[in-house]
């Protein structure tokens, strides 16, 4: 199974950061050489340009390795399908016609050397190789540098596949949120809920320091000296964050999957929160919609979805909130536990929704989970009190789903996930 690790990369001496920087220039030039040699192309209806057109008009005229300016036109050439394939669906989308100034910097695993944690990129006969102090036990493939508030190494490993056999009558559905990532049933009543209030939290944190920041920012002059500390300062805090909500999305993510395959689920439907993201709701809760980053779960799952052999796929959750998953009642959802008034049915929100899905999406009505487990998407760790050697907090919650459940009870189980993410 293939994965991407990514690294990133601190400290790095000046000549190797000059050196990475050179190098994404020429790549830049190298994607801008095969932009215009296919907007001449199409210019004068002439044939397009292919892979072998575009490696020999750009082998040997750039400062990097050959294969490097190969992967770069392989890359281009990738988008313009994307972009066939969307004009072809009446998508309004260009093909590839911006000049870069950089880009980022690729590797073919032939072209890789890697021995005791030093990974040499070659950058072309008769010019210095890039050497990074990387230490990765796996079998290493491709390798890309590129710049997001920062140079990041992304590693393509290989590691032995594990072979997972799902019951082909086994399915399950997911429910994704802002509060809880994500709420999984399957149907032979199995339910996990993936705590969000991480993620929740680490935001709320980026936009207090972020408003600090442009509060001591609109006091300087645009270019003094202090202005540019606080714009790196900015910068910093923005790639630590990315980094820690990017961590944390795969986590809970992955927990979803390790779930479906505990259960050996065959098919996993996701549902599509488009409408909801869509619909005007206020100032704060637009806000909180526009930082729901909901279309990067829908590609984490079906890419972990595809590694453990689980077909997966998206579609409509229209209407599966507020209806009731006993009798069919339409009741406008408010809080975590959604009541019903006509039956008295109890249960937790996201799980009535995730469970309003089997119809919608595998056509058979399933019964309402009775164990419920409550997940975190990784080991959390708080200060011990004084005189005690608790340090770190359990990783699931398990409750027996009973009608007879007060919201006393929900609420806390609810604080017994608020304490791992303190607001």
């Amino acid at each position: 199974m293939k994965s991407v690790r990514i690294i990133q990369l601190k400290n790095l001496p000046r000549s190797t950061t000059s050196r990475v920087c050179d190098g994404q220039i020429q790549a830049g030039l190298v994607w801008n050489q095969c932009a215009r040699l296919h907007r001449e192309a199409r210019e004068k209806r002439t044939p397009w340009p292919d892979k072998a057109s575009l490696q020999k008009e750009t082998k040997g005229k750039f400062e990097l390795h050959s294969q490097s300016a190969q992967m770069v036109c392989h890359a281009f050439l990738a988008n313009v399908d994307t972009a066939k394939k969307l004009r072809k669906e009446n998508r309004k989308i260009r093909y590839p016609y911006k000049e870069k100034r950089f880009y980022p910097l690729l590797w073919p695993a032939q072209a890789i050397s890697h021995e005791k944690g030093r990974l040499v990129l070659p950058m072309g006969r008769g010019r210095p190789s890039i050497v990074l102090k990387v230490d990765v036990q796996e079998k290493i493939g491709s390798c890309k540098i590129v710049y997001k508030d920062g140079l990041e190494l992304h590693v393509v490993t290989e590691k032995e596949n594990v072979e997972n056999k799902p019951n082909p009558d086994v399915h399950a559905t997911v429910d994704l949120g802002e509060i809880h990532q994500a709420a999984v049933t399957t149907n032979t009543g199995k339910a996990a809920v993936i705590s969000g209030r991480g993620i929740r939290t680490l935001k709320r944190q980026r936009a207090k320091q972020f408003g600090q920041i442009a509060k001591k920012r609109s006091r300087c002059k645009k270019g003094s000296n202090r202005h540019k500390k606080l714009m790196a300062a900015r910068r910093k805090v923005s790639q630590r964050s990315k980094n820690r909500i990017r961590d944390l999305r795969h986590k809970g993510t992955r927990k979803v999957i390790e779930f479906c395959k505990a259960n050996a689920v065959a098919k996993l439907y996701v549902g599509h929160p488009k409408g909801i993201s869509q619909k005007d709701s206020g100032r704060k809760h637009n806000q909180r919609m526009s930082n729901w980053e909901f279309y990067k779960d829908i590609q984490y799952l079906k890419e972990k979805a595809e590694h453990s052999h689980i077909e997966c796929f998206t579609g409509s959750e229209r209407g599966t909130s507020s209806q009731c998953p006993r009798c069919d009642k339409k009741k406008k959802a408010k809080g975590r536990w959604w009541k019903c008034p006509q039956c008295k049915f109890e249960g937790h929100r996201d799980i009535v929704g995730s469970v309003n899905m089997h119809p919608i999406g595998f056509n058979e009505k399933v019964i309402f989970p009775v164990l419920i487990t409550y997940l975190l998407p990784g080991q959390i760790r708080r200060s011990s009190s004084p005189g005690t050697g608790q340090s770190c907090l359990s990783e699931s919650i398990s409750y027996n789903h009973q009608p007879s459940w007060t919201a006393q009870a929900v609420g806390h189980a609810n604080r017994s996930l608020s304490e791992a993410y303190p607001l």
